[in-house]
């Protein structure tokens, strides 16, 4: 069997294996917590009665996915520099409320309104993203302490300026508190279309985000620019080995910053799917968390833009279910349980398979080596 085949029939074993087992603990969950295994599991297959309630499933399904997405194609881009980037959570949050505040100051062509808003979300997350870099590359600082301080900073800050100068007028009887309404050039168009091509009722609510369409295509970027180009391998050397790549010709430290940018720069795009789809400002009540769940997507992804769009998906049927879980009387709690088990064991299953796979290399190379002459070997 060739190797690359077999790598890939392991990994996907090991997945399978890993989401059973998190099944069978997370049972154990649910039945400590008073209620039936069988009707929490059906639960999760509930999309609804009628067609109109399953496209609102599948649509809020796939809009929770979006920036789950690109938040663990941020987290990725890190890790393939061996640089844990703890502080996507900060950056899409700053971006996400420069981006709303300044698109709300002007009004362009949909698609230059919306172009200009993606690169200021973009440059936003990418410079803040670079002040870790740069006390990494410059002082030695640690990424991760120095990320997750910078978290707490960007959280602030994005709340101050929401509640400051970044305010719009409230509305009478309205409690949360937003930056000014983008205006309607600023709207990304939905994808409700596609619903009504199969005689369906479209969603209720801002529909099926349009954005959809921009994550596909970062997607396939970065999955070009770090496994087609001299860019993309000379981030993972620097990553595995440094005073290697520096020897080659490659700059660690300068990858250092591409790198970190890069990342800051994708997660500044995380809530813009929101803001551009749905809700059309920054307000107070923003969904948090999409930072720290990408760090999980990325693992469960392995560090891949297909493996991460099934991971994002899978987070995000999880997280739809937490509606009829309730109908089922299940604590909502489960669903957290369940999907830190299955990160907790794809890590370890791919951290086993990956292993299998190097005994096998080995074992090849062994028996290959013994066939050889001595005078092959010398040569």
């Amino acid at each position: 069997m060739p190797a690359g085949l077999y790598r890939t029939l392991l990994t996907v074993a090991g997945a399978v294996v890993a989401i059973v087992l998190a099944i069978a603990i997370s049972s154990v969950a649910i039945i400590a917590a008073g209620a039936d295994p069988g009707d929490a599991f059906a639960s999760f297959l509930n999309f609804g009665e009628t067609p109109r309630a399953v496209v609102n499933s599948i649509t809020t399904m796939i809009n929770r996915a979006v920036p789950l997405f690109i938040a663990g194609l941020a987290v990725a881009v890190g890790f393939r520099m061996n640089l844990f980037n703890i502080g996507v959570e900060g950056q899409y949050r700053l971006a996400a409320v420069v981006a709303a505040f300044v698109g709300s100051q002007f009004s362009l062509p949909g698609p230059i309104q919306i172009t200009v808003i993606i690169l200021v979300a973009a440059a936003v997350g990418g410079l803040y993203a670079l002040i870790p870099a740069l006390m990494k590359v410059g002082r030695g600082v640690n990424e991760v302490i120095s990320t997750i301080m910078l978290n707490y900073i960007a959280i602030n800050l994005a709340a101050f300026l929401v509640r400051g100068p970044f305010t719009g007028e409230r509305p009478k009887g309205q409690l949360t508190i937003s930056t000014p309404q983008l205006p309607e050039s600023a709207w990304f168009p939905n994808f409700n279309f596609i619903f009504e091509m199969f005689g369906l009722p479209a969603p209720r609510g801002g529909g099926l985000w349009g954005f959809l369409i921009v994550a596909i295509l970062l997607g396939v970027a970065i999955w070009v620019v770090l496994e087609r180009t001299r860019f993309g391998f000379d981030v993972k050397a620097s990553g595995l080995n440094a005073s290697a790549a520096l020897a080659s010709g490659v700059n660690p430290k300068k990858m250092i910053i591409a790198a970190m940018v890069l990342s800051g720069g994708i997660a500044g795009l995380i809530g813009l799917p929101e803001i551009l789809g749905d809700k059309h400002n920054f307000g107070t009540n923003f969904t948090p968390g999409l930072g720290f769940l990408g760090i999980a997507v990325a693992l469960l992804g392995r560090n891949k833009p297909a493996g991460i769009a099934v991971a994002a998906l899978l987070f995000a049927f999880l997280d739809r279910a937490q509606g009829p879980l309730q109908f089922a009387d299940v604590p909502p709690s489960v669903i957290t349980i369940i999907q830190g088990l299955i990160v907790l064991l794809v890590v370890i299953a791919n951290e086993i398979t990956t292993r299998l796979a190097l005994r096998r290399e080995e074992r090849r190379a062994a028996q290959l080596l013994s066939r050889k002459t001595p005078v092959e070997v010398a040569a």
